[in-house]
């Protein structure tokens, strides 16, 4: 079965974006933000929370075509209704047994868009095997947290850390 990859930028006080999902801070070019853009080219499927979808709008994403237009993207919501899918887009209702499913079945290991919220969810269900933070130097103080409002206390393998120039450093980690 396939590992659900939670790769993420943070910053060092745990936030995702900042308020008003400002990402602005964030380090957006370099070495560091290109390793990442090669990573996700290994990643046949992607999955993601509504607000992360809907983010997408704000960069010129049209509703109802794929985040990921080379992986399949499974967005899930308890709300979300488009009427005009494309093909590779898809809507789930939040469920341990459909994450299973799309683990089993997925050609490759899961790329976790986000958000935190979602995150969070999978973290309290025991779902995310890897966690690949890429951790920007920088506190934002508020925003959007890591795993959103979870609670749940779990520790982690550190398998691998790279560092890069501009103080990006990413970091990987397994779920004990």
């Amino acid at each position: 079965m396939q590992k659900i990859i939670y790769y993420v930028a943070s910053s060092l006080d745990g936030f995702i974006a900042g308020i008003n999902d400002d990402i602005s801070q964030f380090i957006l070019q370099g070495k560091g933000v290109e390793k990442y853009q090669a990573d996700l080219l290994k990643f046949e499927t992607v999955i993601m929370g509504r607000r992360t979808y809907e983010f997408g709008f704000k960069y010129g994403l049209q509703s109802g075509q794929p985040a990921y237009p080379h992986m399949e993207n499974y967005i899930f919501s308890d709300s979300l209704e488009i009427e005009d899918l494309a093909k590779s887009v898809h809507i789930e209702k939040k469920s341990i047994n459909r994450m299973t499913e799309i683990k089993r079945n997925s050609k490759t290991d899961i790329y976790l868009c986000g958000g935190g919220e979602f995150a969070g969810w999978l973290l309290d269900n025991n779902l995310i095997d890897q966690l690949k933070l890429k951790l920007n130097p920088i506190i934002l103080g508020e925003g959007i947290r890591l795993f959103g409002n979870s609670t749940t206390t779990k520790k982690w393998n550190l398998i691998e850390k790279e560092s890069f120039e501009d103080g990006l450093q990413i970091l990987t980690y397994e779920n004990k």
